[in-house]
């Protein structure tokens, strides 16, 4: 892996092999700014994607929460092939996926996206043991499932073996009793809509308040589409993989336009076997 952006002097040095003796150079975040071409540890890529340190919310005092956004795309703008994410994919994609588990909180994901891809609770890795207790977080990260109608099989891992006892956000209108059936699976019930449906600001205020303000989403694309649409997205960490699939599959981002396009910058940008890791943040 190697560091393509930012780009400083050092950076274009080393690139040329003027003085590297090798090995690259480490910057102010403690990752390789050269561009040789190497496995990063996860520590490095922990520090690379670190959280920015977070204050209140301005409005209200509450905790804030730093919403990020992690999905993978083809060249030619798929979000997936035959319905899963896996195929277009790599190993180096999978480091970053695991490290960005590992900083998070919370990861956010939609009732479709489990049911398509299989999810699985968040495991304990002892890589980033240190750090999570260091940061007052728990073993792993909260699994939490945004879904409407509750249309789950409890009888999944995610539900029936889960390190923390998994989240689902609903509306206040969600029939009683596949609230019941939920809470019996032993999953937590959270409102977070007025209605049948979410509020995603809602949803990301109700995550805070449970102290949860390392927000990691991982899709799928309707329910990423509503975090842009609502304005509360402040992260996309986009994984550009060198494929081209055609047919019909989903972009990162599906439902309605939002009226004026966000605008987000791009903050840096790595490579590995011609995929391209990037990081964007709200301007």
């Amino acid at each position: 892996m190697r560091r393509l952006f930012p780009v400083t002097d050092e950076t274009v040095t080393r690139g040329r092999g003027e003085g590297s003796g090798g090995g690259g150079t480490s910057g102010a975040d403690g990752a390789d700014i050269g561009l040789v071409d190497r496995e990063w540890s996860l520590g490095e890529l922990a520090v690379a994607y670190a959280y920015p340190d977070l204050g209140s919310e301005p409005e209200t005092g509450g905790r804030r929460a730093w919403v990020r956004a992690n999905m993978v795309s083809t060249l030619d703008g798929a979000a997936q092939h035959d319905g899963r994410s896996q195929p277009i994919s790599c190993a180096a994609d999978m480091r970053i996926f695991g490290t960005l588990r590992g900083l998070a909180d919370v990861v956010l994901v939609g009732a479709e996206t489990v049911r398509q891809e299989g999810y699985r609770p968040a495991r304990a890795r002892a890589e980033f043991a240190a750090a999570r207790a260091a940061a007052g977080q728990g073993p792993a990260p909260t699994i939490a499932v945004v879904s409407a109608g509750l249309d789950l099989d409890y009888t999944l891992p995610l539900f029936t073996s889960p390190l923390v006892p998994t989240l689902i956000l609903t509306g206040a209108a969600a029939a009683p009793d596949r609230i019941a059936a939920a809470e019996k699976a032993g999953a937590r019930v959270v409102t977070a809509g007025d209605g049948v449906g979410v509020d995603p600001a809602r949803a990301v205020r109700a995550l805070a308040d449970l102290g949860h303000t390392r927000v990691l989403t991982e899709g799928g694309p309707r329910l990423l589409g509503q975090l842009v649409a609502a304005g509360v997205l402040d992260e996309l960490c986009l994984t550009v993989s060198p494929m081209l699939t055609a047919g019909d599959a989903q972009r990162i981002a599906g439902g309605p336009s939002v009226a004026v396009p966000r605008r987000f910058a791009l903050v840096s940008l790595l490579e590995e076997d011609g995929f391209l890791f990037s990081r964007y943040r709200r301007a």
